[in-house]
């Protein structure tokens, strides 16, 4: 039984520290791409093609001085990024393991759990610091992530329905033959914009917004605080990558195919941010509440329907 659990523990600290270097090349990823999206090259300077500028970047925020505004709640304002980006990682216990590292029954119950608490950090984050643009930035993420965690929940649903399980390792099982994309393409697609929301990417990233927040929620942090927002962010690009391939990509965890499709996923969320233009914010709310709510919940009625005919 011991060990198990120090193999389980071991298997775990692995997984982290391989979703945070997976985190820095992302970031990479995305600047290159982005680079020659806008016909430039990227960081191309430290070492071979810019292969070392996250590692160089991290060394330099994390050994930044540290400052907090004065009127700011401290302990909220400190501790709110440090939250946050354990919060991230530890969604991605839920991952299913050939060696069925934590792979409970619940884990997708445990996503949906866990994904609901980091709108609280972000709350903190921007209310603690004590300065309007990030009380703003706060307010608009929250209220956006909040409002497509429902259409989120309601897709899910349906395949949930689909599989009769809370488990993601049955999504493998159900997938063998043919993947739920191809049987759910609609509603795959709302999932991927979703995603695009709730991780508060382009076109949907209103609590940074450049233009005329300053920097959003996190306006007022720098150096490791900033940075750990920062890693949180894209551990969850990287998770809903994940995510989707294991709800509709086949979730054929065990073959190189399945991380392949990983990649593109997590390329199809900066070729999103590199094409497309902030999208309204009042437009971006009505299509939770107009389109996706009763869209996803017609699916999911319909998808009931069938099981409850197969079952008859």
């Amino acid at each position: 039984m011991l060990k198990d659990l120090f193999l389980m523990m071991i298997s775990s600290i692995i997984l982290i520290l391989m979703v945070l270097v997976g985190v820095a090349f992302l970031t990479l990823l995305e600047r290159k791409v982005l680079g020659y999206i806008q016909i430039r090259k990227g960081p191309n300077k430290v070492g071979f093609m810019g292969l070392l500028q996250p590692f160089s970047d991290a060394i330099k925020l994390f050994s930044k001085e540290q400052i907090y505004p004065y009127m700011s709640n401290f302990i909220m304002y400190y501790f709110s990024p440090i939250v946050n980006l354990f919060l991230a990682l530890f969604l991605w216990m839920c991952i299913p393991f050939f060696s069925l590292n934590l792979s409970f029954n619940f884990s997708i119950l445990y996503f949906l759990c866990l994904s609901s608490m980091g709108v609280y950090t972000v709350m903190l984050a921007g209310w603690s610091s004590n300065s309007n643009y990030s009380m703003l930035g706060c307010l608009r993420s929250v209220a956006q992530t909040i409002s497509y965690e429902v259409s989120l929940s309601l897709i899910m649903m349906s395949f949930l329905i689909l599989i009769m399980s809370l488990n993601l390792l049955d999504m493998m099982k159900f997938q063998e033959y043919i993947w739920f994309i191809f049987l759910m393409f609609p509603l795959g697609m709302m999932w991927l914009v979703s995603c695009l929301a709730e991780t508060n990417r382009t076109p949907f990233d209103f609590a940074e917004g450049e233009s005329e927040l300053v920097s959003g929620f996190n306006v007022e942090y720098s150096s490791g605080g900033f940075a750990m927002i920062f890693l949180a962010e894209y551990a969850s690009i990287l998770f809903m990558s994940m995510l989707c391939c294991l709800l509709f990509l086949g979730a054929d965890i065990m073959s190189l195919f399945f991380f392949l499709k990983v990649i593109f996923l997590g390329f199809f969320w900066i070729w999103v941010r590199g094409t497309l233009p902030r999208f309204r914010y009042d437009k971006l709310m009505y299509l939770a509440w107009k389109c996706y709510l009763p869209v996803s919940l017609n699916f999911m009625l319909l998808f009931f329907g069938f099981k409850l005919f197969i079952l008859i």
